[in-house]
């Protein structure tokens, strides 16, 4: 704008001249600028420049330094705006505006962009030397300590000037490595520095990060103009004196370059005054010092420094020092300082590690402190058997004595360093980091703090102002006291306390009086030591000042008699100065009123002076209460004109405001205080009701809140309100972080670059009028971490950004979704906690990050959670469960009535346990320390209870919620979305001959491997078949064919001659891994006898293998066990012998005898040559020739019938997938009776006609080398194995002594979801080996066949892809990106196909093929699966084997494997010349068995219990359990530990939460051994189920996590059952239940346990869903009960229908569904179509009953109701959503299709009966107490509810009540808060307001019938009624519906549910539900929103549809 006013610029410049010529004075250089400016550019930009861009008018430079130190490290100047030489005053120097003035001059427009005043005609040019370069030009921006080292260099030339090896040289050697390398080395490990900045304290997770760049808006988001209004950064003021030394007005403090300086000057000129006074616990005093002793003591720690260490300038040296050896303490500080040394202070004296980490970090090679520590140093090393720090030299500095320099040596000159000390603090999160202070920081904050202890006005005995100074400065009245008296008794050794007790006082030769902080808490103590010392600055803080003055107010005259003959006396008090982060007004009034003025202090309210300082920024002071003025300048109005009522007119408002505003002229100097809007303050916006003494007034007003101020920014500091989530700057009136920028800061962290850049050089944005982009300012400022605004200029804090606590709230808003947060401070919620819950010891609150939304976690401490005994050495103390639920219920609904903040969580821990942080010596509850031991799982918490329905918001729900993935809504869902798609199948690859490679023979002419033995033993019959080789690598004798078939034939005619078996008898095999078991299976083979392998059994597990073999026996028919000598002697062993027989005794089962065939009698002929052949029958299809037995992980039996054309099959896939020959041998390890194992050791060898080498499992147990020298001995190209196997083998064998690269195909076989670390790890373990990668292969078995898939011959890695887990759980498959989703799935591939093979991916519920995008069953067909289940006759096994597509080819028959998974196209460079080859592999999921829906989606329990099993250390590996029972998600862990178990139930849930998005039900702990594990170590899971089914389960602790209709209705069923066996009655989520063996779930049976879970409410967003288009055929069915004359419950584990003792259910299909719902696990069933549904004859009355509850009358409703809910539906038919939610807000609502006839409605609405009533009186309530009235509920009696219910029925309702009533009948009505939204929105929702109120009108007629008491709210409050009311229902969230029983007296059933839709913005919809007992399991279709009315009777009648009047009425899902 320069530019453009020519003139101005003139006259602006000839103005600044005559200021500084001094030819005119500063106001009225002001009047005339102001004056030009509004001549130029108008009145009110002249306003706003005048304020901002003025130069200084006598602005001085503190301390003008010499060009030159005396190191040679050049000067960097201050942003002072001027300089001030003594003398001067009056006639400053000419010098530009600081940088914020700059700043806002050039937002008007007042400067180039340039940024320079150096070419501007305003202001002179400058001298060249930047000194406005930025306001912490000196001690940020350019003092970088961890960051410029190289500028230090290139600014010290005259440092590498001197020799190489002289001190000055090295100095610059040693901060290099202080810089470059320790830096470099130090910050390597970032794991605990990072947590500071991270998301824990600065939010990274939104638009904007703190230290990002700013995302660019285009125009139509840019926020109106209103928004653009930033409160720009302030102004900083200037001191208008010189500072000079109080004891010689002459001296000016800036002629001295650092407190060293200062410290002689003090030594030389008093040198008797005494500088500290130490006095102990009670007053005495210990030690004293003078200042020429305090000098010399000083003088001579620097002389033995420099001296006698090797230390340079500049190096570290420790101070270990305690907080009463001050004395001590300061000589080593200054001592340091005098020596040029950085001073590191260390107050960890006691603990060993981190004073050792501290030494380390610094590199402090010298430790200074005092002999009696070291003595104590000295025993704790010893004791603890510990090594002293190495390389530390440790000094004794109270043995120096005292430096007494010669009469003509000179005092040696002060060489001080950049850097005068390092102080380590701890972040929020505990870490330890060091500030960085240099002496020029110091010097500036010790000249500001000097000024404002100057400024403060003594106390006056006459009317003279003796704050009046000279023309030069000077104070014109000279009697004043030279120096002050600090009492102090703050933490000398760091922060503020060092600051004022130590360092002020050296500058100001102020006498410091320290004493410990535990003496105020003695009555009248610290009274008398202010009298006698005569203090006039108290240096304090709240904890200790409470105990003096509650002390006083309780008992006076001992304050006052303390000591006989003094009196206190307070009138020497200037300031007192209180250390808080948060001002207490309340307590001011105290301290002040009954404390410091009865105490004869005339100024008692001028003396509070609350000090806003950083301690963890080394105690820097950003605001404190001062008489410095110059708030003009600053750049913000100091008046704050605040709104006025309502009511006011507008003169009476303005008058107000005039007198306001000429009241507060005269007081800027007293401590402000406001009265806030707490609403407002949660949406970050600050109204002000109040200010001053009205606030005073009305601070009890509810709904505000007190808050106070410390006062204007320190001089030289510039202040600035941003946001901490994107760094903007805040609107005026906005709550915000402030940032701070003065010289008196640090200049960074010590070695945490990162960190430095992050907080202390922040730099904000702003958004300018019309351009779309967020522009950085050109200034850097300090994040203090403070919430808080400026009003009126002064500094306002409302906490720390760690102790606001954030909540989404979510509504809908004329049809579009809004989202906003709202913000709660700790201290409020802690304020509210105390005043409201009694037994509170204290409390603290967090949020964490959970799930897309920041949930609040409570952290409680009280006695009751103490397990302390009452006598010591007494036993523990037993907890009180019903009283911490007690607590965590009230703390929950206090904290939602008051704070409408929806708790997440409450934990209990006991008295002093939470995780605390010291400030200045005060121990306080460190709430990121919490957070962070929170999610380490590490509190010690002993009581956890959460609040999920009110708290979660945001978890998803599946296209049908009820039916799940598969049901035909989803699934139509899913293939109209992919309908462009592909169908998923394989192709096949049909191989109809396989050639022999040896003969060229076509094997396929063989129709048994019999017939192909004998070829093979007439062609090679000398060729080797057999050979085992021993753990140590020998080799047995071989066995050639031709002995082959002799050994077969021997055994073969021993059994036919010996056992007497006959074909299609069975035989158990059961064999150790030898040559005996292939004689066996090849014997029975040629006998036609049915063989059964089968493993040894485990003497160890017999419990498992007993009964495993006893049911083949019986089952199987078992005619003979085969056994070889091993296990023939394993039998005989006496503890296994005798336990068959019991066991066989037990079950009634006949053991058959045992044969060995070790030694069979020799035959001399083949089996040809005997007439042992196979017979044609036996190789029909169908025939079983060979049963494999597997055996699920909890001991399941699943036998697969195979017959030879299946034997063959197997081996023709193997050889031609697996590309094998006879040139290399087979090797036969590992499981050996089933699948692969079977084939390479029984099979294979004969089909391929290659040897086959036996390796014996136990030997590879041993020594798991002998496998792979196996494999590099005999080249072996082809082999199988397993996990356990290679995770076995790693973990025992190194990987080199052999050599693999022979070893082409490693077959690893997994039967479900591959392993995907497997591949890696078996890679990198033997890499030396020469193991190619291509050759590590996973397969995917099956039991129906073993090898669907595999990879073998890829010639290509694993396969990995990320899926993206939201979609995978709706049945779909996508891509992810890891990085952009954390919790993305990693999965391999399992392979492709092998030949004549064939896979599709199938709908399992429709049979259809799915498409490319989802998943579904794996169906294969393949002449390689087995024939059928063996045994079975289950139509379900058989449909399993006949598997036929809708869509695909209708001849093709697929076998079922009840796996999840789908196909999926890839391309790799692996063809002819580096072509690309598409591929079709297959991915698997999982079975299908294990997964759980949960609201519509689908789980996989492996990805769940994987992300629990790494949440938390103490969980066992592998020990963690996921599965459904009876409607509930249970997890069960297993831990290492016992203690503080609910420490670690937070933890577990928030990992499922997070990643998952479910809410788990129960979590259960058992001790480790406890887990039911198989042998292999896999997780039986029904052995888990079943056992927590039947409750014999050992757990140690059950949780309950959710509090639902269903859990507290089931919970009733097991406490009238008694099943409970902890005896506790608590309600709900009860959270500590221990238990030797019990469960939860209670002993009831598992259906019992379903039926009751489907009593919860539908999910949320289900009931809104629109009903259009719905038939009453598409109604789900139910189930009805039947009545069975004999009790009790299920006697097996068969699902059946019975679900309790005398009742059972029977199926009910409803028509067109095709679906029969089980009550256990909800599994489809077969269709039943012709099931026929009886609803009452036309004549018959049916009527509903609910069961008495404290002697209430029944409650029946009769046809007449029925019949005109019927009517109402017929009409209704056509109303508007509208019309529908007047109809609840209303009487009734207006008719059916009458929408606009109100008198109807209400009319109609009389007749609504009592049902209608209930939810229409609670509404009113939950309406009534969202407006802000009261009522109250006295212990009212049942016949007084009755009289309110009675108020509100339909006079036949009434009475048929009473008709029931009389017959006996009572009721029971279970009700629950309803869900109430704001009618009071906007004007077009006015007939909302009128229908509420007259529905609150009837309301309270109702409630007072009842004898309840309604209490008007105030009449202040109503004005804010309906804002309170639509914020307070905001954030909550509906209630579940409430339960109630009905039970039937006789043939009809009724079920109703009225469920309303989830809350909408200005809706009074209250949910009702009624269920009915016996508890059906009640299912809807998720298109269904309406009552539901079903009843069966002999007479069939269509079902009774009524449509919920809100139905189509949207809110939020």
């Amino acid at each position: 704008m320069a530019d453009f006013h020519p003139e101005l610029q003139a006259k602006l410049h000839e103005l600044d001249e005559e200021l500084a010529d001094g030819d005119i004075t500063r106001k009225g250089y002001e009047k005339r600028r102001t004056l030009l400016l509004s001549e130029f550019l108008g009145p009110s930009t002249a306003l706003d420049t005048a304020r901002g861009p003025a130069p200084a008018a006598p602005a001085q430079h503190l301390h003008p330094q010499p060009e030159k130190f005396e190191d040679g490290i050049s000067q960097r100047t201050y942003s002072y705006t001027g300089s001030f030489e003594p003398g001067t005053y009056g006639n400053p120097v000419e010098a530009p505006p600081s940088h914020v003035g700059r700043f806002q001059e050039e937002q008007l427009g007042m400067r180039s962009d340039g940024g320079s005043y150096a070419g501007s005609t305003l202001l002179p040019p400058s001298d060249g030397t930047d000194s406005y370069g930025g306001s912490r030009a000196q001690s940020m921006m350019r003092s970088d300590y961890a960051f410029n080292p190289a500028e230090l260099d290139s600014q010290s030339p005259e440092l590498g000037a001197g020799p190489p090896d002289s001190r000055l040289s090295t100095m610059v050697d040693s901060q290099n490595g202080y810089f470059s390398d320790f830096t470099g080395q130090q910050m390597q490990d970032q794991n605990v520095r990072d947590s500071y900045g991270g998301p824990q304290r600065y939010s990274t997770g939104e638009a904007l990060s703190p230290t990002g760049i700013p995302p660019r808006m285009s125009t139509g988001e840019l926020p109106p103009a209103p928004l653009i209004d930033h409160l720009l950064p302030l102004e900083p003021r200037d001191i208008p004196f010189a500072i000079k030394d109080p004891h010689n007005e002459r001296t000016a403090m800036s002629e001295f370059e650092s407190i060293g300086h200062v410290l002689r000057h003090r030594g030389k000129n008093l040198p008797k005054q005494p500088a500290y006074w130490v006095l102990d616990s009670k007053g005495r005093e210990l030690a004293s010092i003078t200042w020429d002793k305090l000098s010399s003591k000083a003088e001579k720690v620097a002389q033995v420094i420099r001296d006698k260490s090797s230390l340079y300038r500049g190096d570290r040296v420790a101070l270990i020092y305690r907080d009463t050896e001050v004395i001590d303490f300061s000589v080593a500080l200054f001592g340091c300082f005098i020596a040029g040394v950085v001073a590191v202070p260390i107050n960890y004296v006691d603990d060993y590690a981190k004073l050792s980490l501290l030494l380390q970090t610094t590199q402090a090679h010298l430790a200074l402190t005092t002999d009696n520590n070291l003595k104590n140093f000295q025993r704790d090393i010893t004791a603890n058997k510990l090594k002293w720090p190495a390389g530390v030299e440790w000094w004794k500095t109270n043995e120096f004595g005292s430096y007494h320099p010669k009469r003509k040596e000179e005092v040696p000159p002060l060489m001080v360093s950049d850097l005068a000390y390092i102080e380590f603090s701890r972040a929020p999160t505990g870490d330890l980091r060091g500030i960085v202070l240099s002496h020029r920081t110091v010097m500036h904050q010790m000249a500001c703090l000097s000024a404002v202890v100057a400024s403060a006005p003594d106390s006056r005995t006459d009317t003279f102002n003796y704050g009046l100074r000279d023309s030069k400065g000077n104070l014109i009245s000279g009697g004043r006291k030279k120096g002050e008296t600090i009492l102090t008794y703050l933490d000398p050794r760091e922060g503020i306390g060092m600051i004022l007790g130590v360092l002020l006082g050296v500058y100001g030769g102020h006498t410091t009086v320290w004493m410990e902080a535990k003496t105020p808490e003695t009555a009248g103590l610290y009274a008398h030591l202010i009298t006698k010392y005569r203090a006039t600055v108290m240096a304090a803080d709240y904890s200790r000042l409470k105990f003096a003055a509650y002390n006083y107010q309780q008992d006076p005259m001992t304050t006052r008699q303390f000591k006989k003959g003094m009196e206190p006396n307070f009138s020497s008090v200037k300031l007192c100065l209180i250390d808080c982060l948060t001002i207490d007004c309340e307590f001011h009034e105290i301290l002040a009123d009954r404390w410091f003025k009865p105490m004869r202090n005339d100024r008692a309210r001028e003396v509070v002076a609350p000090v806003l300082c950083l301690p963890e920024h080394g105690g820097m002071v950003v605001s404190v209460r001062d008489w410095l003025g110059g708030e003009e300048r600053m750049g913000c109005p100091l008046e704050l004109g605040y709104g006025s009522d309502d009511n006011e007119s507008q003169a009476d408002a303005a008058s107000t405001d005039v007198v306001k505003k000429a009241s507060k002229k005269s007081t800027r100097t007293d401590l402000s205080e406001v009265l806030l809007d707490k609403e407002a303050l949660k949406t970050n916006e600050v109204v002000v009701l109040a200010i001053g003494e009205e606030a005073r007034r009305r601070a009890n007003e509810p709904g505000t809140i007190r808050v106070g101020a410390f006062g204007y920014p320190i001089p030289d500091a510039t202040l600035a309100v941003v946001d901490p989530e994107n760094s903007l700057l805040c609107n005026p009136m906005q709550i915000g972080e402030i940032w701070v920028d003065s010289p008196s800061l640090s200049g960074g962290f010590w070695s945490l670059p990162k960190h430095t850049e992050t907080i202390f050089h922040a730099r904000p944005i702003r958004f300018f009028e019309g351009n779309p982009n967020p522009v950085h300012l050109d200034m850097e400022f300090l994040r203090t971490g403070l919430l808080g605004c400026v009003i009126e200029g002064k500094v306002f804090v409302l906490g720390l950004y760690e102790d606001r606590i954030r909540q989404k709230v979510e509504w809908n808003e004329d049809g579009l979704q809004e989202v906003e947060h709202r913000f709660f401070f700790v201290q409020h919620l802690v304020s509210t906690i105390m005043r409201n819950i009694p037994k509170i010891h204290d409390c603290s609150a967090f949020d964490v990050f959970v799930n897309g939304e920041y949930l609040p976690i409570i952290l409680i401490e009280t006695l009751a959670a103490s397990t302390a005994p009452l006598v010591p050495g007494g036993p523990p103390r037993q907890l009180d469960i019903a009283l911490l639920d007690s607590l965590s219920e009230r703390c929950m609904e206090v904290l939602f009535q008051e704070h409408h903040l929806r708790v997440y969580c409450v934990m209990i821990t006991a008295p002093n346990t939470l995780p605390k942080v010291v400030k200045n010596g005060r121990a306080e509850i460190g709430n990121m320390l919490c957070r962070r031991e929170f999610h380490n799982g590490s509190l010690p918490s002993v009581h956890v209870r959460f609040g999920i329905e009110r708290a979660v918001q945001n978890l998803p729900l599946g296209d049908d919620p009820i039916g799940g993935i598969w049901s035909p809504i989803a699934s139509q869902a899913r293939q109209e979305m992919l309908m462009m798609q592909e169908k998923q199948y394989s192709g096949v690859d049909h191989r109809e001959v396989v050639i022999d490679d040896r003969t060229s023979t076509p094997l396929n002419q063989f129709s048994n491997i019999q017939d192909l033995l004998q070829w093979r033993v007439s062609r090679q019959g000398e060729e080797l078949a057999y050979c085992t080789v021993d753990g140590r690598g020998r080799e047995g004798k071989g066995i050639n064919w031709k002995k082959l078939d002799l050994k077969v034939a021997a055994v073969a005619m021993y059994l036919k001659n010996k056992v007497k078996v006959a074909p299609g008898d069975h035989l158990l095999l059961m064999y150790t891994h030898s040559e005996e078991f292939v004689y066996a299976v090849h014997a029975c083979f040629v006998l036609g006898v049915i063989a059964i392998p089968m493993a040894p059994l485990d003497q160890n597990r017999l419990n498992e293998d007993a009964p495993a073999l006893l049911s083949m026996v019986a089952d199987f028919r078992i005619k003979a066990i085969l056994v070889n000598n091993e296990v023939e002697s394993l039998m005989k062993l006496k503890s296994v012998s005798q336990h068959m027989k019991q066991s066989a005794m037990a079950s009634k089962v006949n053991l058959p005898n045992t044969y060995n065939t070790t030694k069979p009698p020799k035959q001399s002929h083949g089996c040809r040559d005997l007439g042992l052949t196979i017979r044609p029958a036996w190789v029909q299809a169908g025939y079983p020739v060979l049963i494999w037995v597997y055996w699920t992980p909890d001991q399941r039996r699943v036998a697969v019938q195979l017959g030879h054309n299946t034997l063959m099959a197997l081996c023709k896939v193997q050889k031609e997938t697996c590309q094998m020959t006879s040139t290399r041998p087979v090797l036969a390890c590992v499981r050996s009776t089933i699948g692969l194992g079977f084939i390479h050791m029984c099979l294979m060898g004969v089909y391929l006609a290659a040897p086959t080498y036996l390796v014996s499992p136990v030997d590879f147990a041993q020594n798991p080398m002998s496998l792979f020298l196996t494999l590099s001995r005999y080249k072996i190209k082809d082999t199988y194995a397993t996990a356990q196997m290679l995770d076995h083998a790693m973990a025992n064998t190194p990987g080199k002594g052999f050599a693999m690269h022979e070893l082409k195909n490693l077959m690893i076989s997994t039967d479900s979801r591959p392993r995907t670390d497997i591949y890696q790890k078996t890679r990198a373990h033997f890499a030396q080996t020469g193991l190619d990668g291509t050759a590590i292969n996973t397969i995917y078995s099956h039991v129906m066949n073993p090898m669907i898939a595999s990879r073998s011959y890829m010639c290509i890695e694993p396969i990995e892809l990320w899926l993206d887990p939201h979609a995978l759980r709706r049945g779909l498959v996508a891509l992810s990106d890891p990085e952009i989703e954390p919790t993305a799935l990693l999965v391999q591939d399992s392979g492709m196909v092998p030949v004549s093979t064939q896979i599709a991916i199938v709908n399992p519920e429709t049979n259809r093929l799915c498409h490319v995008g989802e998943y579904g069953e794996i169906w294969v067909q393949s002449e390689a699966c087995g024939h059928s289940f063996y045994g079975s006759r289950d139509p379900l096994d058989a449909e399993r084997f006949n598997g036929r597509t809708v869509d695909g080819d209708p001849d093709a028959r697929y076998i079922r494997t009840g796996d999840l998974g789908f196909l999926h196209n890839v391309s790799r460079p692996i063809g002819p010349g580096g072509s690309h080859v598409e591929m079709q592999i297959l991915f698997v999921l999982g079975n299908i068995g294990e997964t759980f829906d949960v609201n519509g989606l689908s789980h996989f329990p492996m990805d769940i219990e994987n992300s629990v099993e790494r949440c938390h250390k103490n969980i066992m590996p592998g020990g963690c359990a996921v599965f459904q029972a009876g409607g509930l998600v249970v997890v069960l862990v297993e831990v290492a530990r016992r203690n503080f178990l609910a420490s670690i139930v937070p933890v577990i849930v928030n990992a499922v939460l997070n990643g998952h998005q479910i809410v788990v039900d129960i979590v259960a702990f058992v001790t480790r051994g406890d887990f039911p594990r198989s042998r292999l170590g896999e997780k039986q899971r029904g052995k888990i189920l079943g056992n927590w089914v039947t409750r014999k389960l050992r757990t140690i602790a059950q949780f309950s996590i959710k509090d639902d209709a269903a859990e507290l209705q089931a919970a009733e069923a097991r406490r009238s059952a008694q099943s409970f066996r902890n005896g506790s009655s608590a309600r709900g989520a009860s959270s500590l239940r221990h238990m030797e063996s019990g469960s939860v779930l209670g002993e009831v049976p598992e259906g019992y346990a379903q039926e009751a879970a489907d009593y919860s409410a539908l999910p949320t967003g289900v009931s809104e869903m629109p009903a259009e288009g719905t038939s009453p055929m598409e109604v789900p069915q139910v189930w009805v009960p039947e009545q069975r004359a004999t009790g009790g419950g299920r006697d097996d584990a068969t699902p059946t229908g019975t679900t309790g003792p005398g009742l059972s259910f029977a199926p009910v299909e409803m028509p067109g569904s095709g679906f029969e719902y089980s009550p256990v696990d909800e599994a489809p069933a077969i269709p039943q179509r012709d099931r026929q549904h009886s609803f009452p004859r036309a004549g018959e009355q049916s009527y509903m009953e609910l069961p008495s509850v404290d002697g209430r009358g029944s409650l029946m409703a009769d046809d007449a109701f029925t019949a005109e809910m019927a009517t109402f539906h017929a009409q209704g038919e056509g109303w508007s959503p509208e019309a529908r939610m007047h109809y609840n807000l209303g009487n009734g609502g207006p008719p059916p299709g009458q929408a606009s006839q109100g008198g109807g409605a209400r009319a109609r609405g009389k007749r609504r009966g009592l049902l209608e009533a209930i939810p229409r009186l609670h509404g009113a309530q939950s309406s009534w107490r969202g407006a802000g009235h009261v009522y109250d509920m006295p212990g009212g009696t049942n016949d007084n509810r009755n009289n309110a219910l009675q108020a509100m029925r339909p006079p036949a309702a009434a009475a048929a009540a009473a008709a029931d009533t009389s017959q006996g009948r009572t009721k029971k009505l279970s009700q629950d808060r309803p869900c109430v939204q704001d009618p009071a929105g906007g004007g077009r929702h006015a007939a909302h307001r009128g229908r509420q109120g007259a529905i609150i009108g009837r309301a309270k007629a109702a409630w007072k019938a009842a004898g309840h008491s309604i209490t008007d709210p105030q009449p202040e409050s109503r004005r804010r009624a309906a804002w309170r009311a639509r914020h307070a229902l905001l954030i909550g969230r509906r209630a579940a519906a409430p339960v109630s029983h009905f039970v039937p007296p006789r043939g009809p059933l009724w079920l109703l549910r009225l469920s309303s839709p989830a809350p909408a913005s200005r809706c009074l919809c209250p949910p009702l539900s009624f269920h009915f007992a016996p508890p059906p399991p009640l299912h809807f279709s998720h298109s269904l929103s309406f009552a539901l009315f079903a009843w069966h009777s002999p007479c069939p009648r269509p079902p009774l549809l009524f449509q919920h009047p809100r139905a189509n009425c949207r809110g939020r899902r």
